[in-house]
């Protein structure tokens, strides 16, 4: 899959493409699907106030939030996709800033694997995985989020001793 990055201000200087390429690459391994040669997916590293505006406007919820993803394909269309042909757009994923920084913050876990776990996550939105159908849903997409940043060497995130050592 390719990446097209955009990295806003409040985000400080970083390796905010590399890591996020590197845990791309690493779902695709446990998430076969997203490995397809045809993807494409962009990624906003932007902050609370423009996640606001989109979500608002998009989800109806009037809030930030520290991930939002709005998928291009439904999951049939994903899974039937040949490797052969134009690109496909996959959909587009937002991160905000100081909602991620203050997470990380409050896990004690350094803010790049906040933001790895974050787009590992907005990825698996726009694959067709919902948490939010259910725990079966839920325990799936955990799964293949910790199998991921596990190959990119974060902890997994729902592991709490690692959020209170800050690994």
């Amino acid at each position: 899959m390719e990446l097209d990055i955009d990295i806003e201000d409040p985000w400080p200087a970083g390796e905010w493409q590399e890591r996020s390429e590197l845990a791309a690459t690493a779902l695709a391994r446990v998430a076969p699907e997203l490995g397809n040669p045809r993807l494409s997916a962009s990624l906003l590293f932007t902050s609370d106030a423009e996640v606001h505006a989109l979500n608002r406007e998009w989800r109806q919820r009037d809030k930030p939030t520290n991930v939002l993803s709005f998928p291009m394909l439904d999951r049939a269309e994903l899974l039937g996709l040949a490797a052969d042909g134009p690109p496909v757009m996959l959909g587009d994923v937002a991160l905000a800033f100081e909602t991620c920084a203050r997470e990380a913050g409050e896990k004690g876990i350094p803010l790049e694997h906040h933001a790895a776990h974050l787009v590992v996550h907005g990825l698996l939105h726009l694959a067709g995985h919902d948490h939010e159908l259910g725990p079966d849903q839920a325990e799936v997409m955990e799964r293949l989020e910790v199998k991921a940043l596990a190959l990119v060497g974060v902890a997994d995130p729902y592991e709490p001793r690692n959020q209170a050592v800050g690994i």
